[in-house]
Protein backbone atom coordinates (compact mmCIF):
# COMPACT_ATOMS: atom_id res chain seq x y z
CA UNK A 1 0.00 0.00 0.00
CA UNK A 2 1.50 3.33 -1.28
CA UNK A 3 1.96 6.12 0.88
CA UNK A 4 -1.18 8.20 -0.34
CA UNK A 5 -3.20 4.96 0.67
CA UNK A 6 -2.20 4.72 3.69
CA UNK A 7 -2.02 8.31 5.03
CA UNK A 8 -4.79 9.75 2.40
CA UNK A 9 -4.24 13.25 0.42
CA UNK A 10 -4.15 16.49 1.73
CA UNK A 11 -8.05 17.07 -0.08
CA UNK A 12 -8.96 14.59 2.39
CA UNK A 13 -7.02 15.73 5.56
CA UNK A 14 -8.87 19.23 4.43
CA UNK A 15 -12.27 17.87 4.39
CA UNK A 16 -11.51 15.89 7.93
CA UNK A 17 -10.16 18.87 9.21
CA UNK A 18 -14.04 20.53 7.83
CA UNK A 19 -15.85 18.29 9.77
CA UNK A 20 -14.20 19.65 13.41
CA UNK A 21 -17.50 22.41 12.75
CA UNK A 22 -19.58 19.45 14.14
CA UNK A 23 -17.35 19.10 17.31
CA UNK A 24 -18.62 20.52 20.46
CA UNK A 25 -16.08 23.44 20.74
CA UNK A 26 -17.35 24.44 17.33
CA UNK A 27 -20.33 24.14 18.79
CA UNK A 28 -20.30 26.21 21.42
CA UNK A 29 -18.54 29.09 19.66
CA UNK A 30 -21.51 29.34 17.18
CA UNK A 31 -23.16 29.87 19.81
CA UNK A 32 -21.74 32.50 21.49
CA UNK A 33 -21.80 34.18 18.07
CA UNK A 34 -25.76 34.10 18.27
CA UNK A 35 -25.01 36.07 21.71
CA UNK A 36 -22.70 38.37 20.13
CA UNK A 37 -24.73 38.90 17.31
CA UNK A 38 -27.54 40.00 19.54
CA UNK A 39 -25.36 42.31 21.23
CA UNK A 40 -24.65 43.84 17.55
CA UNK A 41 -28.28 43.92 16.70
CA UNK A 42 -29.35 45.62 19.54
CA UNK A 43 -26.28 48.06 19.16
CA UNK A 44 -27.68 49.10 15.53
CA UNK A 45 -24.89 47.48 13.57
CA UNK A 46 -26.17 46.94 10.35
CA UNK A 47 -25.69 43.35 9.20
CA UNK A 48 -23.54 43.29 6.28
CA UNK A 49 -20.74 45.33 9.04
CA UNK A 50 -21.50 42.32 11.41
CA UNK A 51 -20.57 39.77 9.16
CA UNK A 52 -17.44 41.51 7.64
CA UNK A 53 -16.35 41.85 11.24
CA UNK A 54 -16.72 38.35 12.27
CA UNK A 55 -14.93 37.39 8.70
CA UNK A 56 -11.75 40.09 9.26
CA UNK A 57 -11.59 40.39 13.08
CA UNK A 58 -11.29 36.40 14.10
CA UNK A 59 -11.04 36.49 17.95
CA UNK A 60 -14.71 36.97 19.28
CA UNK A 61 -12.98 39.35 22.62
CA UNK A 62 -11.63 41.24 19.69
CA UNK A 63 -15.25 41.96 18.09
CA UNK A 64 -16.67 43.08 21.27
CA UNK A 65 -13.84 45.49 22.28
CA UNK A 66 -14.61 46.88 18.61
CA UNK A 67 -18.02 46.95 19.06
CA UNK A 68 -17.88 48.56 22.24
CA UNK A 69 -15.13 50.84 21.28
CA UNK A 70 -17.51 52.53 19.02
CA UNK A 71 -20.35 52.66 21.10
CA UNK A 72 -18.28 54.16 23.48
CA UNK A 73 -17.58 56.90 21.05
CA UNK A 74 -13.95 56.06 20.78
CA UNK A 75 -11.95 56.94 17.69
CA UNK A 76 -10.39 55.12 15.60
CA UNK A 77 -7.16 54.62 16.90
CA UNK A 78 -7.63 53.81 20.29
CA UNK A 79 -10.56 51.24 19.37
CA UNK A 80 -7.16 50.05 16.64
CA UNK A 81 -4.72 49.68 19.89
CA UNK A 82 -7.36 47.95 21.91
CA UNK A 83 -8.13 45.49 19.44
CA UNK A 84 -4.71 44.77 18.68
CA UNK A 85 -3.50 44.86 22.69
CA UNK A 86 -6.69 42.10 22.86
CA UNK A 87 -5.32 39.82 20.21
CA UNK A 88 -1.35 39.69 21.16
CA UNK A 89 -2.20 36.70 23.22
CA UNK A 90 -3.20 34.95 20.08
CA UNK A 91 0.90 35.39 19.09
CA UNK A 92 1.95 32.47 21.23
CA UNK A 93 -0.92 29.83 20.38
CA UNK A 94 0.83 30.94 16.69
CA UNK A 95 4.32 30.05 17.93
CA UNK A 96 2.79 26.70 19.37
CA UNK A 97 0.95 25.84 16.51
CA UNK A 98 3.36 26.11 13.81
CA UNK A 99 6.27 23.99 14.71
CA UNK A 100 3.16 21.17 14.96
CA UNK A 101 1.78 21.71 11.39
CA UNK A 102 4.29 22.62 9.33
CA UNK A 103 7.35 20.66 6.91
CA UNK A 104 10.22 21.72 5.68
CA UNK A 105 8.16 22.77 2.19
CA UNK A 106 5.56 24.55 3.79
CA UNK A 107 5.48 28.13 2.27
CA UNK A 108 5.90 30.99 4.57
CA UNK A 109 2.69 32.96 2.73
CA UNK A 110 0.60 29.57 3.74
CA UNK A 111 1.42 29.50 7.48
CA UNK A 112 1.02 33.48 7.61
CA UNK A 113 -2.45 33.25 6.05
CA UNK A 114 -3.23 30.55 8.35
CA UNK A 115 -2.30 32.57 11.30
CA UNK A 116 -5.52 34.77 10.37
CA UNK A 117 -8.08 31.48 11.72
CA UNK A 118 -5.84 31.00 15.09
CA UNK A 119 -7.69 31.94 18.29
CA UNK A 120 -8.49 29.55 21.35
CA UNK A 121 -11.37 27.39 19.59
CA UNK A 122 -9.18 26.57 16.27
CA UNK A 123 -6.01 26.40 17.99
CA UNK A 124 -7.39 24.36 21.36
CA UNK A 125 -9.17 21.79 18.59
CA UNK A 126 -5.84 21.28 16.48
CA UNK A 127 -3.46 20.65 19.27
CA UNK A 128 -5.56 18.21 20.88
CA UNK A 129 -5.92 16.45 17.21
CA UNK A 130 -3.17 17.01 14.89
CA UNK A 131 -0.82 14.85 16.66
CA UNK A 132 -3.15 11.34 15.10
CA UNK A 133 -2.59 13.75 11.89
CA UNK A 134 0.41 12.66 9.16
CA UNK A 135 2.98 15.66 9.36
CA UNK A 136 2.40 16.57 5.55
CA UNK A 137 -1.33 16.89 5.77
CA UNK A 138 -1.31 18.86 8.89
CA UNK A 139 -1.34 22.19 7.32
CA UNK A 140 -4.47 21.11 4.71
CA UNK A 141 -6.29 19.25 8.29
CA UNK A 142 -6.25 22.89 10.30
CA UNK A 143 -6.74 24.86 7.38
CA UNK A 144 -9.64 22.64 6.70
CA UNK A 145 -11.51 23.63 10.02
CA UNK A 146 -10.09 27.36 10.23
CA UNK A 147 -11.58 28.73 7.45
CA UNK A 148 -14.53 26.38 7.79
CA UNK A 149 -15.58 27.84 11.56
CA UNK A 150 -15.04 30.78 10.20
CA UNK A 151 -17.15 30.92 7.46
CA UNK A 152 -19.79 29.10 9.38
CA UNK A 153 -19.71 31.79 11.86
CA UNK A 154 -20.17 34.33 9.15
CA UNK A 155 -23.32 32.71 7.60
CA UNK A 156 -24.72 32.12 11.23
CA UNK A 157 -24.35 35.77 11.86
CA UNK A 158 -26.08 36.47 8.81
CA UNK A 159 -29.22 34.01 9.16
CA UNK A 160 -29.92 34.70 12.90
CA UNK A 161 -29.28 38.62 13.12
CA UNK A 162 -32.96 39.61 12.26
CA UNK A 163 -34.29 37.45 14.78
CA UNK A 164 -31.95 38.07 18.17
CA UNK A 165 -32.33 41.88 18.28
CA UNK A 166 -35.17 40.76 20.53
CA UNK A 167 -34.00 38.30 23.17
CA UNK A 168 -33.10 39.06 26.80
CA UNK A 169 -30.12 40.85 27.50
CA UNK A 170 -29.88 37.44 30.20
CA UNK A 171 -30.11 35.33 27.24
CA UNK A 172 -27.43 36.78 25.37
CA UNK A 173 -25.19 37.14 28.25
CA UNK A 174 -25.34 33.33 29.37
CA UNK A 175 -24.69 32.52 25.25
CA UNK A 176 -21.50 34.99 25.35
CA UNK A 177 -20.29 33.39 28.96
CA UNK A 178 -20.22 29.85 27.33
CA UNK A 179 -17.19 30.24 25.48
CA UNK A 180 -14.60 31.89 28.12
CA UNK A 181 -16.09 28.74 30.61
CA UNK A 182 -15.24 25.99 28.28
CA UNK A 183 -11.90 27.81 26.52
CA UNK A 184 -10.49 27.83 30.77
CA UNK A 185 -11.80 24.24 30.80
CA UNK A 186 -10.61 23.01 27.59
CA UNK A 187 -6.60 24.55 28.13
CA UNK A 188 -7.07 23.40 31.62
CA UNK A 189 -7.92 19.76 29.98
CA UNK A 190 -5.38 20.50 27.44
CA UNK A 191 -2.21 21.56 29.61
CA UNK A 192 0.91 19.83 28.87
CA UNK A 193 3.23 21.67 31.36
CA UNK A 194 2.39 22.74 35.51
CA UNK A 195 3.02 26.41 34.75
CA UNK A 196 -0.04 26.62 32.38
CA UNK A 197 -1.54 25.48 35.82
CA UNK A 198 -0.16 28.20 37.33
CA UNK A 199 -0.80 30.75 35.39
CA UNK A 200 -4.53 30.06 35.03
CA UNK A 201 -5.08 29.65 38.60
CA UNK A 202 -3.03 33.03 39.60
CA UNK A 203 -4.81 34.91 36.17
CA UNK A 204 -8.47 33.98 37.92
CA UNK A 205 -7.33 34.89 41.23
CA UNK A 206 -5.79 38.21 40.40
CA UNK A 207 -8.82 38.88 37.36
CA UNK A 208 -11.21 40.34 40.32
CA UNK A 209 -8.52 42.05 42.22
CA UNK A 210 -7.45 44.20 38.72
CA UNK A 211 -10.84 44.72 38.47
CA UNK A 212 -11.27 46.16 41.02
CA UNK A 213 -8.08 48.06 40.58
CA UNK A 214 -7.91 49.07 37.28
CA UNK A 215 -11.39 48.45 35.59
CA UNK A 216 -9.68 49.41 32.06
CA UNK A 217 -7.10 47.43 32.61
CA UNK A 218 -7.78 44.37 34.13
CA UNK A 219 -8.08 41.73 31.74
CA UNK A 220 -4.30 42.58 30.32
CA UNK A 221 -2.83 43.18 33.98
CA UNK A 222 -3.94 39.82 35.08
CA UNK A 223 -3.10 37.59 31.94
CA UNK A 224 0.52 39.75 32.11
CA UNK A 225 0.56 39.27 35.84
CA UNK A 226 -0.54 35.78 35.93
CA UNK A 227 2.12 34.57 32.74
CA UNK A 228 5.06 36.47 34.55
CA UNK A 229 4.19 35.03 37.93
CA UNK A 230 3.84 31.29 36.54
CA UNK A 231 7.02 31.74 34.49
CA UNK A 232 8.58 32.76 37.51
CA UNK A 233 7.66 29.74 39.64
CA UNK A 234 8.07 27.49 37.44
CA UNK A 235 11.94 28.39 36.51
CA UNK A 236 12.63 28.80 40.10
CA UNK A 237 10.84 25.08 40.50
CA UNK A 238 13.24 23.91 37.82
CA UNK A 239 16.32 25.14 38.96
CA UNK A 240 15.46 23.45 42.37
CA UNK A 241 15.08 19.96 40.98
CA UNK A 242 18.16 20.30 38.81
CA UNK A 243 20.12 21.43 42.03
CA UNK A 244 19.08 18.36 43.70
CA UNK A 245 19.88 15.87 40.54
Amino acid sequence: MDDGQTTGSGRTWFVAGMRGIFSLPAMILMLSFVGFCAFTAQAGIPVEQVVFMVGAVWALPAKVILVSSILGGANLLTAFIAVTLSSIRLMPMVAALVPEIRTEKTPTWLLLFLSHFVAITAWVFAMERVQAVPREHRVAFFAGFGITLVVANMVLVAAVYQFVAEFPPIVAGCLFFLTPVYFLASIWSSARHPVIYVALIIGLVAGPFFYWLAPEFDILLAGVGGGTLAWMAERQWRTRREGRA
